[in-house]
């Protein structure tokens, strides 16, 4: 999936950041937006034109690219770089030291801005940490990555994800709980929320 980059207006740029907290050590770039609420930390670099929705966390050495996109309540784990064609949805939980790719044949005697491959993560989601994620594929809400493994496809939402590749091996919940079997429903431990799966999607049913 092929990813262009759409600047927001000027004015958004122009918002105050004055309600978000930037640990000293952290580089700002400008122009880019930073909601309110958000909390960057140490060693952070933002650079210009990146979108940092409200309410959200960077740990320690984390980067967001210009052209990237994070949501509202987003938190990123140390060590993290969100790099151009990555948009992350609102809730989304990246773990440290998780990798996220937006070339697919990297060289590094060419230039190829005009290739990159847009990964999306959905609302919700989360990825674990040292996983891997492999651009050009979508993550579906709520879905689970688990740590170290490699996503090398689209996942659906809810999905429990493990291994190297990734494969599917259970759903989870809204809390990120595994889904246990009750009849022909599954059922969340910790919310006690009911779902179906119909025809490989898993719908919420009560």
């Amino acid at each position: 999936m092929p990813f262009d980059a759409v600047t927001p207006p000027v004015s958004e740029f122009d918002a105050p950041m004055a309600a978000a907290f930037v640990a000293a050590t952290a580089i700002i770039e400008e122009p880019c937006f930073i909601g309110e609420g958000t909390r960057i930390w140490h060693f952070c670099h933002v650079m210009a034109g990146a979108r940092i929705g409200r309410d959200c966390v960077l740990g320690k050495g984390v980067q967001i690219s210009g052209a990237a996109v994070v949501g509202d309540r987003v938190k990123i784990q140390n060590n993290v770089s969100v790099y151009d064609g990555v948009i992350l949805e609102d809730d989304v939980f990246l773990g440290p030291s998780c990798v996220l790719t937006n070339v697919r044949n990297p060289r590094a005697h060419r230039s190829q801005r005009h290739e990159l491959n847009a990964t999306r993560i959905g609302a919700g989601a989360t990825v674990g940490a040292n996983a891997t994620i492999v651009c050009g594929v979508t993550i579906g809400a709520h879905a689970f990555i688990a740590a170290g493994a490699v996503v090398t496809r689209d996942v659906a939402a809810h999905a429990l994800m493990v291994g190297v590749p990734a494969r599917q091996v259970g759903w989870v919940g809204r809390a990120g709980v595994r889904l246990v079997e009750a009849g022909s429903e599954l059922v969340c431990p910790v919310t006690k929320e009911r779902y179906r799966e119909v025809d490989g999607a898993l719908v919420l049913v009560g």
